[in-house]
């Protein structure tokens, strides 16, 4: 459970993944695989995680109910030090923070929000009908970027009863931002790599399609759907870490049995390779980034690089200084 009572799918790991830099662990427990990526040296292998000592961490939440049952949501919490990226298969979130920023993520849609230096927010269901259906994922910021100012990059999905102005004026304590038309699902790049092959490219690239999202510290964020017996060969650099969750269908990965709720972590390689069964689909989310390198000292929503600096975000967010209202973060500093 999670936020005021939401039942989630939350994936874990061995005690290798507790940090899967730049990706943040949090403590439970599921199905993990570790798998050998393919390159000119190395034959796919996998170890499963039922055989390694218990581990409880996580690097991606599910979240797939009735969207009656999750009616009461994520009310209001804080982030400090590092970015989140949710992404939506079914229904609708509207996200709305302490200075009166605003958005609602619907089918289709991904957000990627910066928490930098702070910000409140809220995550609430906005239908009551159908399935609510998708994922949260948390990123670690470096040093240099863990106060940088926060920042929204939304991508809305087929959102019903939204109409909005091209341009809007947000008012928070005084501040006025002009806020533009939030940008659609259909600007997220759909590449195709052949015959039963279909890729959503929200960040990085692949067959020659670069995704929209702008991301601090390097890193692909992939949406693979593969059809009947299709295969895919995606390259990602032999110096970053990685993890495919398969959230449809079964099939193979790296050498890998994969299926429904399945983490499979990259380990040596430079390039996977992943093949749906021959009656059926496989859908995975195939994320991976450059490791940062450096001290994490986490304690709930603050994720900061030493102790002193976690004592700090509390002493902010108890004497309401988390969030600066003058802060755009809607504008673009990257």
């Amino acid at each position: 459970m999670e936020g005021a009572g939401v039942q989630i799918c939350r994936t874990v790991g061995t005690p290798a993944l507790r940090n899967l830099d730049p990706y943040l662990v949090r403590r439970r427990r599921a199905h993990v695989v570790q798998v050998t990526l393919h390159n000119t040296a190395c034959t796919p292998g996998w170890q499963d995680a039922s055989m390694l000592p218990s581990c409880r961490a996580y690097m991606l939440d599910e979240l797939k109910l009735p969207s009656k049952q999750a009616f009461a949501g994520f009310p209001d919490h804080p982030h400090r030090g590092f970015e989140t990226c949710s992404i939506m298969l079914e229904g609708e979130m509207e996200h709305q923070d302490s200075v009166g920023n605003r958005g609602v993520i619907g089918p289709g849609g991904v957000q990627w929000m910066t928490a930098g230096r702070g910000i409140i927010h809220s995550e609430m269901p906005r239908v009551t009908d159908g399935i609510l259906h998708g994922f949260q994922l948390w990123i670690n910021l470096p040093k240099k970027d863990k106060m940088c100012k926060p920042r929204y990059q939304d991508y809305q999905g087929l959102v019903g009863h939204c109409c909005l102005p091209l341009y809007s004026l947000c008012m928070a304590n005084h501040a006025i931002h002009v806020v533009a038309r939030p940008k659609q699902a259909k600007d997220i790049p759909i590449a195709s790599g052949g015959d039963g092959v279909s890729v959503r490219v929200m960040a990085g690239e692949t067959f020659g399609v670069s995704g929209p999202i702008k991301m601090r510290n390097p890193g692909m964020l992939l949406d693979v759907r593969l059809s009947k017996g299709a295969t895919i060969t995606q390259a990602v650099p032999s110096d970053w870490n990685g993890f495919a969750y398969v959230y449809f269908g079964s099939g193979n990965i790296s050498g890998t049995n994969a299926k429904e709720e399945h983490t499979l972590v990259f380990g040596p390689g430079d390039h996977m390779q992943a093949t749906a069964q021959p009656g059926g689909e496989l859908r995975f989310l195939l994320i991976a980034g450059r490791p940062i390198g450096e001290p994490i000292v986490q304690h709930g929503p603050f994720v900061m690089n030493t102790r002193d600096e976690i004592t700090q975000a509390f002493v902010d967010y108890q004497n309401g200084m988390l969030q600066n209202p003058a802060d755009n973060p809607w504008k673009d500093e990257i």
